[in-house]
Parts: structure tokens; C-alpha cells; sequence
């Protein structure tokens, strides 16, 4: 208890400066763990959904059902329903035109591939923040430890006999921006490279699919077209 109270005690004595660096450090560390939560959230989310509709997919059902299916949910869908109703809607829509085989294809990968990029960046969003996070805070807590220890030498020209009693408190608030920014960094850094890994086997994980999907469509393209 004594050393959190000393603690308390050195940020509410430190200067205005260092005091302003402590508060931008631990704001951006309270609004990364409210990221790192929440995307930890929708990215199992993203995955259990991605599962569960390959399975319902590779089930052998058919797909206009499936179709039918997907496009009843209201709301959000996940990332590879939203692929799978867009890709499925331009491949009727072009084959009822009688459209040619290469560009009712074309058309539907290109649905996909569109669906997939805002998928992803749904998926992205907020990574950005926490890499800059996860870069930035340990200089800005450097710039304040920095600053602190100039302030307390400088307060050492004042005085005829200086000891170490007297310079201990404006380092040690000094070293609190330092620790700060380590703290806000830290799992800043840890979660943008978990998430961004996640991420791209997501990103891989699609791509698989709308090549596959778009394998299936093709052997349907050829009887429907010739009808």
C-alpha cells in the first residue's frame, strides 16, 4: 500500500508535462483493451460462423435453398454467408439473361471478391490504432522520462549541495512515463499480431471458398445456358 500511495503521490507532484504524457498513455491504453476485447469478440464470432456455414454448405444441400436460407437472416451476416448470397444472386441474375458462360462467372467472382474486401475491412478495422499504440507509446513515455529527469536537474541548480535524496523523486516520475508507455505498448503490439494473423487465415480461408463456390457454379453454367 505504501508504494501505491508513493506512486500516487510522484504522478500528482510530477510536472504538468509529465502529468499530460501519463494521461494520453493511459487513455490510449484503456481504448486498446476495449479494442483487443471486442475484436477478440467478433473474430471468434467471425470464425464459429465461417465453420458453421462450410459445413451446412459442404452438407450436399441445394444451393438455392441454402440461398433462400441465407437471404431470410436479418441483420449482420458473416463474412462468407454475405460472399456466398452475393456471389449466388449475380450467378441467377446473369443466367437468366442468358448471359455468356465466362461472364456470368466473372460476374459472380467479382460479387464475391467485392463482398469479401468489405468483410475484411469490417474485420481490419481499429488493427491500425493498435499498432500505432503498440509503436508510439513507448517513445511518447520516453519524451516524458526525458523531460522528467531534465526537470530535475534543473531544479539541482539551485541548490549548493545536492544529494540523491533530492534528484530520487523527479527520476522516479520519470521512469513512470517510461513504465507507462511499456504498459500501454505491450499488449497493444501482442494483440495486432494475434489479430492480424487471424485475419489473414480468414482472408485465405475465402479465398479457398469463392474459388470452390465458383468451381461449382461452373458445372452448372453450361446445361442452364444450353436450356
Amino acid at each position: 500500500m505504501t508504494a501505491d500511495f508513493s506512486i500516487l503521490e510522484l504522478v500528482l507532484e510530477a510536472s504538468i508535462v509529465v502529468q499530460c504524457i501519463l494521461g494520453l498513455l493511459l487513455a490510449a491504453s484503456i481504448a486498446s483493451w476495449a479494442i483487443i476485447f471486442r475484436k477478440r469478440s467478433a473474430l471468434k464470432e467471425t470464425e464459429a460462423a465461417a465453420e458453421s456455414f462450410e459445413k451446412r454448405f459442404w452438407s450436399g444441400g441445394d444451393l438455392s435453398a441454402i440461398y433462400r436460407e441465407v437471404s431470410a437472416h436479418e441483420g449482420t451476416k458473416p463474412g462468407m454467408e454475405t460472399m456466398f448470397e452475393a456471389g449466388f444472386r449475380e450467378f441467377s441474375r446473369l443466367r437468366k439473361q442468358d448471359a455468356d458462360t465466362a461472364f456470368v462467372l466473372e460476374g459472380s467472382r467479382r460479387a464475391m471478391r467485392v463482398s469479401q474486401v468489405r468483410e475484411v475491412e469490417r474485420l481490419e478495422e481499429n488493427l491500425a490504432f493498435l499498432a500505432t499504440v503498440g509503436s508510439v507509446s513507448p517513445y511518447v513515455g520516453l519524451f516524458g522520462t526525458v523531460w522528467g529527469i531534465m526537470s530535475a536537474f534543473q531544479a539541482l541548480g539551485n541548490v549548493h549541495a545536492a544529494t540523491i535524496a533530492m534528484v530520487a523523486p523527479g527520476i522516479s516520475e520519470a521512469l513512470i512515463a517510461t513504465a507507462m508507455g511499456l504498459f500501454a505498448a505491450i499488449p497493444a503490439v501482442v494483440a495486432y499480431n494475434r489479430y492480424s494473423n487471424q485475419v489473414e487465415r480468414l482472408e485465405t480461408r475465402y479465398d479457398t471458398f469463392a474459388d470452390e463456390f465458383s468451381s461449382i457454379l461452373q458445372r452448372h453454367v453450361p446445361a442452364r445456358t444450353a436450356a
